[in-house]
């Protein structure tokens, strides 16, 4: 992965075209008055499917679980 630092009123005119760059595993560094004040980094894409009942029986719920509390 590598970084890009520019300009945030060049940023505001290449958004759409930096999106490809960014969304490839890049990041963008926004810059105001040449200091940093933002990080643009992709959303990273978890690939893994979660399986159902993977974790069966592990919980516990007591069978009063949704009575009513009566404070005395």
């Amino acid at each position: 992965m590598s970084a890009m630092t520019i300009d945030i009123h060049e940023f505001q005119t290449r958004l759409i075209e930096l999106m490809p760059y960014i969304s490839s595993g890049n990041e963008l560094i926004i810059t105001q008055a040449q200091k940093p004040v933002m990080r643009l980094v992709p959303i990273k894409n978890n690939k893994k499917q979660r399986v159902a009942g993977l974790h069966a029986g592990m919980g516990w719920v007591s069978d009063d679980f949704d009575e009513p509390y009566l404070m005395s």
